[in-house]
């Protein structure tokens, strides 16, 4: 439906994760936007010249956003392009995306802001949104033009996959940040700690010979950042809580209002270092797969609202730095065709709701980011998707979307198929 005529999804059941409820009925869009709502929207009241699409029961709710995804333009596009990231997004529900800055050139330019800017009008299914370095070359060293970068167009700053060491840098950052109501981003490691680690440290890294992450290596550096936000009042991010540790230092920090938020990977939320199994290289991430017990924390974190958003952390990498014994292999996998799939395991097994799910992979990444989205509202943009969240499939790799294959879900049994996708009411997925 290239047109721009109206569509009423009817017969639906309507997940609203901003109110938390769900009904029966339809949504009509007009121009884009949500111009009906709920059991007064039928085949019969639609306007003539309609679109009608019968839902027969599958789950209506607003299109996901992705806080963290690498796309490759500029300079990686062998590993995915802006095209090829947007039609895995579309696929798997995801209307919006915010892409890493960590490309090459880096994002810290207005320039190459206006670059990806572009290249999303001319190419994308759905929404391309840059976030842009927090330091010049993502270095850590020397602040970047937030204030011309957010006028480019940029709507939030980090470093990608580098975290910064220098505290003194970290707070110029953050009170930078702060007087252009700029959010940050940060991943936390403290590289030295981490080392050459390739696992979480512990018995199963001991058994398979891995050098191992302490877990601390992420929670000390939040630690710190979580003292830098009482001290400079900014808007902060951080963009993995992965352990037990982290978790109890963000629940500490909410109840001191300090108003920062988290996020956690699907990875993190659905698999466990076990899975890595014998050296599975696509199962090499960073942070690194943690024990089962801290994943039913997180789980829990998630349910609480301690964790704001859930994340796909698209990273494809090609065959040339997987096909490596694991602790020379690239960390990284695909997620965000799978991102929805994956989550409603957590629904399946009664540990979360579908409406807090979805709630924290499209209200909550909306509000964080001051995006109009996230809600079925009257006036909201019509960026919605239509899924059956009980439908069963393996999952074949060839069939994904993305440019890479670096899937921890090769053949897996799924559930929940994503069966249209409609960003600002044209269908970018069907």
């Amino acid at each position: 439906m290239t047109d721009n005529r109206p569509c009423a999804l009817i017969n639906a059941r309507l997940v609203d994760p901003a109110s938390g409820q769900e009904t029966h009925g339809g949504v009509l869009v007009i121009g884009g936007l949500i111009a009906g709502l709920g059991g007064s929207v039928t085949a019969d009241s639609t306007p003539a010249e309609a679109r009608i699409i019968d839902c027969a029961g599958d789950v209506v709710a607003p299109g996901l956003i992705d806080m963290r995804a690498f796309i490759g333009e500029p300079g990686a596009e062998h590993r995915e392009t802006i095209a090829t990231a947007s039609a895995a997004a579309a696929a798997g529900g995801v209307t919006t995306v915010l892409a890493r800055p960590d490309t090459s050139p880096p994002v810290d330019e207005p320039a190459v802001v206006d670059f990806i800017l572009r290249r999303a009008r001319d190419t994308a299914k759905v929404r391309i949104l840059p976030c842009a370095a927090l330091t010049k070359g993502l270095e850590g060293r020397e602040i970047a033009e937030i204030g011309l970068l957010a006028e480019a167009g940029a709507i939030a700053f980090s470093d990608g996959r580098r975290s910064i060491a220098n505290a003194q840098v970290m707070r110029r950052a953050l009170t930078y940040a702060r007087d252009f109501g700029a959010l940050v981003m940060h991943y936390c490691e403290d590289r030295d700690l981490a080392g050459e680690g390739v696992m979480t440290e512990g018995e199963r890294a001991s058994r398979l010979g891995l050098p191992g992450v302490p877990r601390e290596a992420e929670t000390i550096v939040l630690d710190r950042d979580l003292r830098l936000i009482a001290l400079t009042g900014a808007r902060y991010h951080a963009v993995f809580v992965s352990n037990a540790l982290s978790v109890a230092a963000m629940r500490q920090a909410k109840h001191a209002s300090l108003g920062v938020t988290c996020g956690v990977s699907i990875n993190h939320l659905t698999l466990n270092e076990i899975d890595v199994g014998d050296y599975r290289t696509f199962l090499k991430l960073a942070p690194p797969l943690r024990a089962e017990e801290e994943r039913l924390t997180l789980v829990e974190a998630l349910a609480e609202g301690i964790i704001d958003v859930v994340v796909s952390d698209h990273d494809p990498q090609d065959v040339e730095t997987k096909r490596l014994p694991f602790a020379e292999a690239e960390a990284g996998a695909i997620g965000i065709e799978t991102m929805l799939s994956a989550s409603l395991r957590l629904v399946s097994s009664g540990q979360l709701s579908l409406p807090r799910l979805l709630r924290a992979m499209s209200t909550r990444p909306a509000e964080i980011l001051g995006l109009p989205g996230g809600r079925l509202a009257l006036g909201a943009p019509a960026d919605l998707i239509r899924f059956d969240p009980e439908e069963p499939y393996i999952l074949d790799p060839a069939s994904l979307h993305s440019r890479c294959r670096n899937t921890p879900f090769d053949a897996a049994r799924m559930e929940g198929r994503v069966k249209l996708t409609l960003v600002a009411g044209k269908v970018a997925h069907e």
